[in-house]
């Protein structure tokens, strides 16, 4: 789950971080009624959950209440990147000297959190670190020990930051990690975290990635969550416990089991074709899982054909086919299914598909073959 600026930045000033006086606005009206009570000059900055708003106008800077309205009632309204805009955070522009970056993530290497720093900040850290590594200081938190004083004056230190604002950034670097920490976070960063002309730490951006797995400890975020910018499919699949993910290509996948879902995409690939996506139904799924599934994959207009692989262990290879058939009942479709069923159950499984007159295969190469020829004579006869 991803947080908005506006929310990570709450999170942040419950934490001792520092962040711009302001508030959030959905209405001109409301952008000119902040401005009048911040009294200076404030920035525009829209509420979406995409990257380049700057780029696309979704960030300005404006110098007075009627300015704030009026640009305002251009923001709202308006789409960066096919998302609309409803919200704007309407926060006091800050005078800067330098930015910098500080974010925090998971080192599965050394099954830790990793933090890192760096001295260019407002700009993408990845370019920074394959164009100038040497400007990227890392270091690694044990998760029993926390973060400690020493490591984020090293850091300091390293990024060559004045040392006036060292106590102030080993308090900003612990009050992260906390977050981070408390929210079961994947990623914390503040980009940029800037000096400002008088000498202070403000962070003038933030961003916060929360680990869904542990969104059940978090009911109050699963209340504030923003779904405009996921995938329709990917919603629906939430609301079914099931892990998918959209791709590019027409071939439709439902797997049990994510090892096996990955190497299904890299026998569609292997023998030419593009799966449509990333679809696992998990162990033990029931027929009425599967048929969700199937209406799920059915939906993209992008699917030729369906590539069913299943591995009866705990899920059964007839609760499957029932499934498969019951969706197919209620959904006219001329949509070929290449349907693979080995494991618990098979035999019964693939008389029920019999009956159904599905095609099936012995094999995940036969199945994957078979798929991706139908998905090119499917993708033919439409184009004729």
């Amino acid at each position: 789950m991803r947080l908005h600026e506006y929310q990570s930045k709450e999170i942040f000033s419950n934490h001792q971080i520092p962040v711009p006086r302001g508030r959030l606005a959905s209405s001109p009206e409301d952008a000119k009624l902040i401005a009048e009570e911040l009294n200076r000059p404030v920035v525009l900055k829209a509420q979406v959950l995409v990257g380049g708003r700057g780029k696309a106008g979704g960030i300005r800077l404006v110098k007075s209440p009627g300015e704030a309205s009026d640009e305002a009632s251009k923001i709202l309204g308006s789409k960066i990147k096919e998302i609309p805009v409803r919200r704007l955070l309407v926060e006091e522009a800050v005078n800067i000297q330098q930015e910098i970056y500080i974010g925090m993530t998971i080192d599965r290497d050394s099954g830790s959190t990793l933090l890192i720093a760096s001295g260019e900040g407002g700009v993408d850290i990845e370019e920074v670190a394959r164009t100038s590594p040497e400007k990227i200081g890392r270091v690694c938190v044990d998760p029993l020990l926390g973060l400690k004083d020493y490591q984020a004056r090293n850091l300091a230190a390293e990024i060559e930051l004045p040392r006036s604002l060292w106590r102030s950034f080993i308090s900003i670097t612990k009050g992260l990690y906390q977050s981070y920490q408390e929210l079961d976070a994947t990623l914390a960063e503040i980009n940029p975290l800037v000096i400002t002309a008088d000498g202070r730490l403000i962070a003038l951006d933030g961003k916060m990635i929360i680990d869904d797995n542990a969104l059940f400890r978090h009911p109050d975020l699963i209340e504030k969550q923003d779904l405009s910018a996921e995938a329709p499919e990917e919603i629906e699949a939430h609301k079914f416990s099931l892990e998918y993910i959209k791709l590019s290509g027409n071939i439709g996948c439902l797997v049990n089991g994510a090892g096996l879902a990955m190497a299904t995409m890299d026998i569609i690939q292997h023998n030419g074709g593009q799966p449509a996506n990333f679809l696992d139904i998990g162990g033990g799924a029931s027929a009425e899982k599967v048929a969700a599934a199937l209406r799920i994959i059915l939906q993209d207009p992008q699917v030729k054909t369906v590539l069913i692989n299943i591995f009866g262990g705990i899920t059964r290879c007839d609760e499957v086919a029932i499934g498969i058939k019951k969706i197919l009942d209620q959904i006219k479709t001329d949509i070929p299914f290449i349907i693979r069923l080995v494991g618990t159950n098979e035999k019964e499984g693939r008389e029920i598909l019999a009956s159904a007159n599905l095609e099936t295969a012995d094999t995940l190469q036969e199945a994957a073959q078979k798929a991706v020829k139908n998905s090119l004579e499917y993708a033919h006869e439409h184009i004729s």
